[in-house]
């Protein structure tokens, strides 16, 4: 009965629209006074401090910085125009570039809402002068804006590998893949539109121009040369790319651009600043949650439940995205993460699954809850960052939903997708 009443509370909360860190907190409070009273009460503030008081979790705050700082200068606008020089000039070519650039700002980022933040000012206008529906073409940016979760430096991938100690470095190999697979089914979801539209090619660029596009962002592509180059040769920490990310685009934006000035500088660090403040209030809620979700053996009652209905990895798998698919229709992808994760994962490896094919599971669920509606935070970004309505922007995206779905049953009944890269690189 209590446990019903902690759940309404939830609920109620999230209806009236409190704050997340509120819809996790005060149930997380109320648990530990019906369940675990006689813990002390500094246990609380000591679970809080202590779960994100960890040094992978530094990633995080460097990759946002550095998102920031490319979307505010001129990194995010050559990685574009180098896509446009190569694929531009083909029937659909404007797709492609939206769809290759938001993955190759992913690559540089990790960050779904600043990639669709950074190319959507500069995409949106050319998908209209190319001559795609207005729907379409912002479901295409909200949609691909989904890659920047899954390629590497996804923060969502270093926020699962802090959650369940699974190396870092594995998942962002298996994410590559899978940002990969995911951007080649939207490229085709635009071959099928031009086709029906009868959309036409045009003249392609002199491959001098070209060349020259590409010595112009030669910088640009430095950065996920040294971010991946880095880790997978072994020479620094995911936590240390991510830094040596930061004094890169400072660099890059401040001295060889001259595009970022002291002020500029100030304010980016500031808005950074609010987002990683965000994050880290609902990590620290979230970690609070997690403990008595691990005290109170709850994966353990999920496992015998999963034993009494006779279930295999393949009825889990799926009720597994049944759950992170509803998670994500109504609360924030991250809270989605802290909430189901710390019950799912040992239940998960009870029955086998490699650490990495269900961290990409989880990370394609939080990419969908992203565009899905009515709270995908992507969905809002846009509308702010485009000044269109929530409503076109939802009405675009329902393709693109679908074509996550059928994604992730690939992803979820073929692991060996998910895992052959992580493999073959680290054995």
């Amino acid at each position: 009965m209590l446990a019903l009443a902690i759940f309404l509370l939830a609920l109620v909360l999230l209806g009236l629209g409190f704050e997340m860190f509120l819809v996790l907190g005060l149930p997380g409070l109320a648990i530990k006074s019906g369940y675990f009273g006689a813990l002390p009460d500094i246990v609380v503030g000591q679970k809080i401090v202590a779960g994100i008081n960890q040094s992978t979790l530094l990633a995080i705050p460097f990759f946002i910085f550095a998102a920031e700082l490319m979307a505010s200068g001129r990194i995010a606008r050559d990685l574009t125009s180098l896509v446009k020089a190569f694929l531009g000039h083909r029937a659909g070519g404007i797709g492609y570039t939206t769809i290759a650039g938001c993955a190759a700002f992913g690559a540089v980022s990790g960050s779904a809402p600043a990639t669709v933040a950074a190319l959507g000012r500069i995409m949106y206008p050319e998908l209209i002068k190319a001559g795609y529906r207005e729907r379409f073409a912002l479901g295409l940016i909200v949609s691909s804006a989904e890659t920047a979760l899954l390629i590497p430096p996804s923060i969502t991938l270093i926020i699962y590998g802090w959650l369940t100690g699974t190396s870092i470095a594995g998942l962002f190999a298996g994410g590559l893949v899978i940002g990969i697979f995911l951007a080649l089914a939207f490229a085709l979801y635009v071959v099928v539109d031009s086709i029906r539209t009868g959309r036409k090619g045009g003249a392609a660029m002199p491959w001098g121009e070209r060349l020259a596009v590409l010595r112009a962002a030669g910088w640009a592509l430095g950065l996920p040369v040294i971010i991946l180059g880095g880790i997978y040769g072994g020479i620094f920490t995911p936590t240390e790319a991510a830094a040596v990310s930061v004094v890169y685009a400072v660099l890059v934006e401040a001295v060889v651009y001259r595009e970022l000035g002291l002020r500029d500088l100030f304010r980016v660090a500031g808005q950074a600043a609010i987002t990683n403040s965000v994050i880290f209030i609902l990590l620290g809620m979230g970690s609070l949650v997690s403990y008595f979700i691990t005290l109170g053996q709850f994966p353990a009652l999920v496992i015998d439940f999963m034993q009494t209905i006779g279930a295999d990895w393949l009825i889990f798998l799926l009720i597994v995205n049944v759950l992170f698919l509803l998670a994500g229709m109504f609360i924030d992808p991250n809270s989605a993460l802290l909430l189901l994760v710390p019950a799912l994962y040992p239940v998960a490896m009870t029955f086998g699954i490699d650490p990495i094919h269900f961290g990409l599971i989880v990370c394609l669920n939080i990419c969908i809850g992203m565009i899905t509606p009515p709270f995908g935070l992507d969905i809002f970004v846009a509308s702010s960052t485009l000044d269109k309505p929530v409503m076109t922007i939802i009405a675009g995206v329902w393709p693109f939903v679908l074509i996550n779905i059928l994604t992730l049953l690939v992803v979820t009944y073929v692991p060996q997708l998910s895992t052959f890269l992580p493999k073959l690189i680290l054995g």
